[in-house]
């Protein structure tokens, strides 16, 4: 395939599911996430954490990620952050999903909103719906999932502080990949 396909291929596979995150409401994501499996006890006990509506991600042998979303603290909205992502390996195709990363405590928190944070290549997420996958460069603890996002079963925990976990929105993706995540912070004016 020509490169110039492949960029545009690349693009509109990118594009089409971040075009979903302009509809999405935080409050419908976080909603999700408190009534999804383990993920649900993580809002009472830890400090913080930040919430992606919608990631979209596609790839034909080079991929990438992006998506945008808000930190909280203690129950308060304190700042934005970004995501940024860039695999390499076998891949094709294009999907959405929604993340949220669980501070454990302050230090966790302060490290996360310090600057640019990076997830690296080895790190997973656990699933929430039996249609999502553990991506590489999330963070977290791997774990299998299953049932709907109201009935899903997880098993995970704090990794350096932090616990991440995704739930499937759409799309198809085969991938066989190494990449890492990277975020950026600003806070709330």
């Amino acid at each position: 395939m020509p490169t110039t396909m492949r960029g545009l291929l690349l693009l509109t596979l990118i594009a089409f599911p971040l075009a979903q995150a302009l509809a999405d409401d935080y409050s419908d994501t976080i909603s999700v996430f408190r009534k999804a499996g383990q993920s649900a006890k993580y809002f009472g006990s830890s400090y913080g954490y930040a919430v992606f509506p919608t990631i979209g991600k596609g790839g034909v042998g080079i991929g990438g990620a992006h998506g945008s979303g808000r930190v909280y603290a203690k129950g308060a909205h304190v700042g934005d952050t970004s995501m940024t992502q860039v695999t390499i390996g076998m891949q094709f195709g294009g999907q959405a999903y929604s993340q949220i990363i669980f501070f454990q405590d302050k230090r966790a928190f302060d490290t996360f909103t310090g600057g640019n944070f990076e997830f690296g290549a080895q790190a997973t997420a656990v699933a929430i719906t039996a249609g999502a996958s553990a991506q590489a460069g999330t963070g977290g603890a791997g774990a299998s999932a299953s049932g709907t996002k109201s009935s899903a079963t997880t098993a995970g925990g704090y990794q350096g502080g932090m616990a991440v976990f995704t739930v499937a929105k759409g799309g198809l993706m085969y991938e066989a990949t190494i990449g890492g995540q990277k975020f950026s912070y600003k806070p709330k004016k």
